[in-house]
C-alpha cells in the first residue's frame, strides 16, 4: 500500500511514540511498537536509546495484595533487541552503552513455589537483590540476568546464557550457570581465555 507522505511520516511517529506515562524518556530515543509496558511512571529511559519490537518493560507496583516501589533505569546509547523483557519489583539499572540482544531476560524477582502454600500464582513474589548491567557491555541472544546479578563495566554474556551471579569489568562470560571464560588484557589488547581448573 502507498501512504501520501504526510501520513506515512505521521504513521511513522506514531510507530516510535513512546507512552506518555514514562517517568523520563530521552531525546532521539525510540520504542517501536507493539511494546508491553507496565508501570511505566517507574520507568526512565536516556537518549539515544532504541527499543526493537515486542519488547516488554514491567515494573511491577503490586500484586497479591503487596505493594513495591520499582525502579528500570536503562541508560543513554543503548541497543535493545526485539522480545526483551526487564521485569522488577526492586531496582534495575542498564548502564550507558549497553547492547541486549533479541529475547534477553533481565529480573530482579522470584516467584514463590513453596508445594505447601496453594496457586503458585497467588504466592508472595519475592525481591532477590538489584541488578545492574554495567556500562558498554553486552548481553547475547537468549541470555537471562537474574535477581542480584552486578555486571561490571565491558562484560560480554554469551548467547543462551544463564547469570546467576556478578562478575567484575571486562569478563567474558558463558553458560548455564555462566561461568567466566575470558578476561580482557589491556597489555595484550586481546581478550584472554581463562585457565580450565
Amino acid at each position: 500500500m502507498i501512504y501520501p507522505v504526510g501520513l506515512k511520516q505521521f504513521l511513522r511517529k506514531m510507530k516510535h511514540a513512546p507512552p506518555r506515562e514514562l517517568k523520563s524518556f530521552g531525546k532521539q530515543s525510540s520504542i517501536v511498537r507493539p511494546y508491553k509496558i507496565y508501570g511505566a511512571s517507574h520507568i526512565e529511559i536516556g537518549e539515544h536509546t532504541t527499543i526493537l519490537t515486542n519488547a516488554v518493560l514491567n515494573a511491577i507496583t503490586g500484586y497479591e495484595n503487596e505493594v513495591f516501589a520499582p525502579s528500570i533505569r536503562i541508560g543513554n546509547s543503548i541497543y535493545i533487541g526485539h522480545y526483551v523483557c526487564i521485569a522488577g519489583v526492586g531496582e534495575i539499572t542498564i548502564g550507558h552503552g549497553c547492547v541486549l540482544s533479541d529475547h534477553v531476560y533481565i529480573t530482579d524477582v522470584a516467584h514463590g513455589i513453596d508445594p505447601e502454600a496453594g496457586l503458585i500464582l497467588k504466592q508472595k513474589l519475592i525481591c532477590k537483590g538489584t541488578v545492574s548491567i554495567g556500562e558498554n557491555s553486552f548481553i547475547g541472544y537468549r541470555a537471562c540476568i537474574l535477581p542480584g546479578v552486578t555486571l561490571g563495566k565491558h562484560c560480554v554474556v554469551g548467547a543462551n546464557s544463564v547469570v546467576t551471579h556478578s562478575f567484575s569489568e571486562y569478563t567474558m562470560v558463558a553458560g548455564a550457570p555462566a561461568v567466566i571464560i575470558k578476561t580482557y588484557s589491556h597489555e595484550k589488547h586481546a581478550w584472554i581465555p581463562t585457565k580450565p581448573e
